[in-house]
């Protein structure tokens, strides 16, 4: 192979869709290469066909997504209908793929050290000594600690950025000359993020590897590529250096997405000051006992002494880390948990320590909007049915209430016509609006979102966080806003509490913690925040 030839060349490639989709091909006639020692970001909406081609490379495609035409080239050797005996020799060996979520891409019934021996003892002949050494020179190359933990312990004993380093240490174990990296930072935390991102781009220069990185974060496309494609509905409508796709962008979707990349400048409109307290929480805490093995008990402090107050019209930020007891928090004030301590009061009423039988009055006026929106709806009920079960509840006449029902759904921008389907048939950010409509339901004086937009593409986040704001602007409704991206958080709050390890370590109005910062982890959380310093354009 010639020594300045591509390392990955995708020729015209298409790959079909089964029969009654949206679309006839998954991905219609894209070409794209990827040099050694390139990095090459391919970035889309959900749906544009980014991880089909991921799959495709890989050999991974199922049956119901056939290569209809094109090539596939990897080092020089045609790979698109290669027989599956050659795919495994040619994984891990030469190409590599680091899956989004590693507790689903990881055995859970085998050590971590074990699963990296595992590909060492498929691809060659070395004693299990060398095997094992190998195995701990990788694990010390990720930069985990106490290798010999490491190996040793299964993948739910180890955080989400700790499994996938083991990930990344599984593919790299090798040299592939080809690694693919499939959303493998959208779980993780922004300082976690961080140190993975850094990771990949060291190992990459050592081993002079090319990288195939797949994302909807702008941001992490800005601290990491070489080059640019832009995939939309299976179509590759840009390609080009980072410089000129991110600050000269010509397509009109390239530029829709880049318009829609959240910043660290604020945008939430100023509340008002002396509006009713809504909400209050004094000393708030949370603890769990850990009885383990053989009696030994470990005290867990999830959320500890925890101050602060929501006013009507306000929306209050909660960002931190996984672990910081943000959502912790957001539970005990909705009482999906009893806090083990301290005071929260809703307007006048004190609900930390109510019975549950005592608490049904008081649902109606907090109401949560969770993460994950599939989740969150029953696939077996209608739209209309999940919006006016709780008013219908609480005794409100069907017909008014399905009245109601349609308001709200056009109030979130969905077409009446929604009402009589079910939730598979939604998008993402679609059954999130529907969401946030069930929620607005029941006239809550407090809505709760728990990082209700982190799951979602770059551009259906922004046309969330907006809703979120005219919501909270029309409707004069108190916010508590649970997110771990302090970019979101600058799009919609009024007032930010940081945590950090159960404790509220800074809190304020959102334009003096966003100007000025003064602890030292809301100022690692502001480093981390991926392509903070990258000049965008639209």
């Amino acid at each position: 192979m010639n020594a300045g030839a591509p390392i990955l060349q995708v020729e015209q490639l298409t790959i079909a869709l089964p029969g009654g989709g949206d679309r006839a091909a998954a991905v219609r006639e894209v070409s794209f290469t990827v040099g050694r020692g390139e990095i090459v970001c391919l970035v889309g909406e959900s749906g544009s066909g980014k991880s089909v081609i991921a799959q495709g490379v890989m050999g991974l495609l199922p049956r119901q997504l056939p290569i209809l035409s094109g090539r596939i080239l990897l080092q020089g050797e045609d790979i698109t209908h290669a027989p599956r005996s050659r795919l495994r020799e040619l994984r891990a060996t030469r190409m590599s793929m680091i899956f989004q979520e590693p507790m689903t891409a990881l055995n859970p019934v085998m050590t971590c050290g074990d699963q990296i021996d595992e590909v060492l003892a498929e691809h060659t002949k070395l004693a299990p000594a060398e095997r094992r050494a190998k195995v701990r020179a990788i694990i010390e190359e990720v930069l985990l600690p106490d290798p010999d933990r490491m190996m040793a312990s299964y993948p739910h004993q180890l955080s989400g950025g700790q499994r996938q380093r083991i990930m990344i240490a599984m593919a790299l174990v090798l040299e592939p000359v080809l690694l693919i990296a499939d959303e493998p930072t959208t779980a993780l935390d922004v300082t976690t993020q961080k140190q993975v991102l850094e990771l990949i781009l060291q190992l990459q220069h050592r081993h002079g590897t090319g990288v195939l990185f797949i994302t909807h974060d702008f941001g992490v496309v800005a601290e990491l590529a070489d080059r640019v494609a832009v995939l939309r509905l299976g179509d590759l409508v840009e390609v080009g250096t980072k410089h000129e796709v991110l600050q000269r962008p010509q397509h009109a979707y390239t530029k829709m997405l880049i318009g829609a990349v959240p910043t660290l400048q604020l945008h939430a409109k100023p509340a008002d000051p002396d509006a009713p307290v809504v909400l209050r929480a004094r000393g708030l805490a949370k603890t769990y006992v850990d009885k383990g093995w053989f009696g030994k008990a470990r005290t867990v402090y999830a959320a500890q002494d925890v101050n602060f107050e929501i006013r009507r019209g306000q929306t209050l930020g909660i960002v931190g880390e996984s672990g910081s007891g943000k959502s912790t928090v957001a539970r005990c004030v909705v009482r999906l948990i009893d806090p083990s301590a301290g005071e929260v009061r809703l307007g006048d009423d004190e609900i930390a320590r109510l019975p549950h039988r005592a608490l049904r009055p008081l649902r109606r006026r907090v109401q949560i909007v969770f993460q994950d929106p599939y989740r969150s709806l029953n696939p077996r009920r209608t739209i209309a049915d999940a919006m006016i079960e709780g008013p219908v509840n609480y005794g409100m006449r069907r017909a008014e209430a399905l009245a109601k029902a349609r308001a709200l759904v056009e109030l979130v921008r969905m077409d009446a016509s929604a009402m009589d389907r079910y939730p598979h048939q939604f998008s993402g950010g679609q059954r999130q609006r529907l969401c946030i409509a069930r929620a607005l339901m029941m006239d809550p004086e407090l809505l709760v979102a728990d990082e209700a937009v982190s799951a979602l593409d770059v551009s259906v986040q922004a046309q969330v966080l907006r809703l979120f704001e005219e919501i909270k602007t029309r409707l004069n409704v108190a916010m508590l806003f649970i997110t771990h991206d302090l970019r979101v958080a600058s799009q919609v709050c009024d007032f930010l509490a940081v945590m950090s390890k159960g404790r509220v370590v800074e809190y304020g109005p959102a334009h003096r913690v966003f100007g000025a910062p003064e602890h030292e982890y809301t100022q690692a959380l502001f480093a981390a925040a991926p392509g903070r310093d990258f000049a965008f354009g639209a």
